[in-house]
């Protein structure tokens, strides 16, 4: 049952079906915008730091970072690290994504709850996602439901991440919407190459969401004695 159960296959496929159409939307969404200049030609860089300055987050730094799309945050050097694609670019996209990032910079300026929440829950999330299988192995194989359970609880910590998270990329992403327009950096008629942008990137999470809610609900279901003959 363990190594090989269809069963899971009903509580994983529609995370994993979401999450790939999500993915996709937003690669397409990104390449398409990516294409679509500012009038206001400026980097994503540049709306980063001049909104990060319009709001007083002088000791927030901006710098670049490898890969596709790794733009994120990191409260504790408080730096938004921007993607090649992002940094560099003057498009609707990379002002859409750069404004984002630095909307999780003013959640933690102002102490918004659920990011408190979502930074405090990382190591035990970490460690869940890392570990969990290994005592839910352990008590199917040894017949042991108590260690399975203990690789539930590990598991769960991680599922309350990405619900967690949830909160907080949909407040950054409406913050970045508004002060995209009030701080002047793009017009209206470039705002809905923004929502389509960052409306794609918050399936992702909740795709996430999903898809390890899914496995959790196998585990517990088959633990709890769900589908026995």
């Amino acid at each position: 049952m363990f190594f090989f159960d269809p069963l899971f296959l009903l509580f994983a496929v529609p995370g994993l079906v979401l999450g790939m159409w999500a993915q996709s939307r937003v690669r397409r969404n990104f390449n398409k915008y990516s294409k679509v200049g500012l009038s206001r030609n400026i980097t994503g860089q540049q709306v980063a730091r001049q909104l990060l300055d319009s709001h007083g987050l002088y000791d927030v730094g901006v710098e670049e970072t490898q890969g596709f799309l790794s733009d994120h945050y990191d409260p504790r050097s408080k730096t938004l690290r921007l993607s090649p694609g992002v940094y560099r670019s003057t498009s609707v996209a990379a002002a859409g994504i750069a404004a984002h990032e630095m909307g999780h910079a003013l959640q933690d300026e102002v102490n918004y709850f659920p990011l408190n929440i979502r930074s405090a829950l990382v190591p035990a999330a970490q460690f869940g996602s890392n570990f969990y299988i290994w005592p839910i192995m352990a008590g199917f194989l040894l017949n042991v439901p108590a260690i399975a359970w203990l690789g539930v609880i590990l598991l769960a910590a991680s599922v309350l991440f990405t619900l967690v998270t949830l909160p907080v990329e949909f407040d950054a992403s409406r913050r970045a919407k508004k002060l995209l327009v009030s701080d002047g950096l793009l017009f209206d008629d470039e705002l809905a190459g923004v929502n389509k942008v960052l409306d794609a990137a918050a399936l992702t999470y909740v795709a996430a969401f999903i898809s390890s809610l899914g496995t959790l609900l196998f585990y517990v279901f088959r633990l709890s004695g769900g589908g026995r003959d």
